[in-house]
């Protein structure tokens, strides 16, 4: 399904792709930095799948939450595809 055709209040995920800083592994570093202090990591393209948590559809910006690193991220519409309805199962 296309993002901006996503009924409201329902639970939806995706694919998206994002420009952020990788470890060598190739995976996203979230960091803390202070003023001056280079970042550990280099620029690249990480591609995950992620919960949406809100849609902008004048801006078409997407906000989401990447299942593998929990790190929230701020995408495009042009840069988010194959959308789904997602099943919430309570661990126990």
């Amino acid at each position: 399904m296309n993002i901006r055709d996503i009924p409201a209040g329902e639970s939806w995920g995706c694919r998206y792709r994002v420009s952020t800083f990788l470890d060598d592994q190739g995976k996203p570093i979230q960091a803390r930095l202070q003023l001056g202090e280079s970042h550990p990591g280099v620029p690249g393209i990480w591609e995950g799948i992620g919960v949406i948590q809100v849609r902008d559809t004048e801006r078409e910006l997407v906000q989401l939450q990447d299942v593998e690193t929990l790190a929230q991220y701020t995408v495009r519409f042009e840069d988010v595809w194959d959308c789904d309805t997602i099943e919430w199962i309570e661990e126990v």
